[in-house]
């Protein structure tokens, strides 16, 4: 009884966990859901679960509707009913089945991730960079659902007894299945792309930096120049001694712009053969 007083508690506190705003619609849901749950719990007790009926019963459903916010792309909405997910995994929590629910949870994921990853290595080298950018994205969209609407299993198992956060185990997942595999092709292809301005989208290449950054800040030395010119204040401050290496970089830059047909002084980015 003290964990369901616990669990309402945090109820009452509220289950936003991201502020991100393309998170907000999943977790005013499972808002919603907590406010339903918050007088039941009660009920839920009386009614014992086995690890059969976890298994046959509630896992199926939640793995269902992981796979579907998984695979929903950017745009897509999908019809997901998030206070029955809440309601599972409130129900499996407080019938101590948070272990078997967390290692059900990263199975699946780790299944998915990797038939990401292979779906990438079969990625032509030039699409690589634009592939492994959408699914980094649409890797994160899902978690701000995911990890409001598993926030229980979060709090009274992840964070209690792991003394972990579920969000950064799932991060973790991709580093290690996704990240790890490619980012050996994909930071030669980055640094080829930045000298050759605009081959790829600016915003794919700055997200695609910062995600991997992201994901492990410890691949910075495997190229430092890179990193830098997305991430600010990254390196050492530099030495007096180093000035005229720095300039000689810019003026080698703003030779390549030129070369590509970009003037100097051309804000809007268009070609200056354009502007003749």
């Amino acid at each position: 009884m003290e964990e369901l007083q616990e669990i309402q508690e945090l109820q009452q506190g509220g289950v936003c966990v991201d502020s991100d705003s393309s998170s907000e619609s999943c977790e005013s849901d499972a808002s919603a859901a907590a406010a339903l749950l918050l007088n039941s719990g009660s009920k839920f007790l009386l009614n014992a679960m086995s690890a059969e009926e976890y298994r046959t019963v509630y896992w199926p459903k939640l793995e269902r509707a992981v796979e579907l916010l998984l695979t929903q792309s950017p745009m897509e909405h999908i019809s997901i009913s998030y206070e029955q997910i809440y309601s599972h995994v409130y129900k499996c929590v407080c019938q101590q089945h948070s272990e078997l629910l967390y290692n059900d949870l990263m199975w699946k994921i780790t299944s998915h991730l990797e038939q990401v990853s292979a779906e990438l290595q079969a990625s032509p080298p030039e699409h690589l960079i634009e592939n492994f950018n959408l699914a980094l994205s649409r890797y994160t969209a899902a978690l701000h659902c995911i990890v409001p609407v598993f926030i229980y299993m979060n709090k009274f198992y992840i964070e209690a007894k792991l003394n972990r956060d579920l969000r950064d185990d799932l991060m973790k997942l991709f580093s290690d299945h996704v990240a790890e595999k490619h980012v050996a092709t994909l930071l030669p292809l980055l640094k080829k792309a930045h000298s050759m301005p605009f081959q790829v989208n600016p915003s794919t290449m700055e997200s695609v930096v910062k995600g991997l950054y992201t994901l492990r800040p410890d691949w910075v030395p495997l190229a430092p120049a890179l990193f830098s010119r997305f991430i600010p204040q990254i390196n050492p401050p530099a030495l007096e001694s180093q000035l005229p290496f720095y300039a000689a970089q810019d003026q080698k830059l703003q030779m390549e712009l030129s070369q590509n047909g970009f003037s100097r002084g051309d804000q809007s980015r268009k070609r200056a053969s354009e502007e003749s």
